[in-house]
């Protein structure tokens, strides 16, 4: 593996470990509702598992409302089934029908303080992806500079860009974490 390759590989692992960081944070409850609070539902429907969005439409009509449309009025209840039935959520829909209610209850201060501290660990789970990736990247260049494939100079030059790569990672993760612990704080 080229040098620059190195580089590429070690920042294209760095953006996908950014984006597995941002969508777990997406998916933290905040006092206001958001259709992603509902990504990870599946659904029984037409005998088989599928995806809330696939046999729904969410929408948000109000800051404390999720509302969901299903396309067959038949999938309702399994809908609401699997709403409920998801414990990470706390959530009790209702419906009239045709569409389904999902009342987003206030947060009290601690489970404010338990979802930050749920953010804090997923920063770190981040952080050690970061590290995982750095040290694969060291782990190459230190190869290829015992094969002789590049001087001491370039691995030198080569590890201080990996690092620069981290710190700028560190920063990206740290201002997600960040406005999204606002999020949760804000009342």
């Amino acid at each position: 593996m080229s040098p620059s390759q190195v580089i590429n590989d070690a920042k294209t692992k760095l953006d996908g470990a950014l984006a597995r960081f941002e969508d777990e944070a997406k998916k933290l409850r905040t006092g206001r509702a958001h259709p992603s609070m509902l990504d990870g539902i599946t659904v029984e429907a037409y005998e088989q598992q599928m995806p809330l969005i696939q046999v729904a439409t969410i929408t948000t009509p109000e800051p404390q409302l999720i509302q969901v449309s299903p396309f067959d009025p038949n999938t309702l209840q399994s809908i609401i089934s699997a709403i409920r039935d998801n414990q990470s959520l706390g959530l009790n829909p209702t419906d009239d029908g045709r569409i389904i209610r999902v009342p987003i209850p206030p947060l009290t201060t601690e489970r404010r303080q338990q979802i930050v501290k749920t953010l804090g660990e997923k920063t770190e789970d981040c952080m050690i992806a970061f590290r995982g990736v750095r040290h694969d990247a060291l782990k190459t260049l230190d190869l290829a500079k015992k094969d002789k494939d590049i001087s001491e100079d370039e691995h030198s030059r080569l590890s201080k860009q990996i690092d620069d790569l981290m710190t700028q990672y560190k920063e990206k993760s740290d201002e997600v974490a960040k406005q999204k612990e606002k999020e949760i704080l804000t009342i």
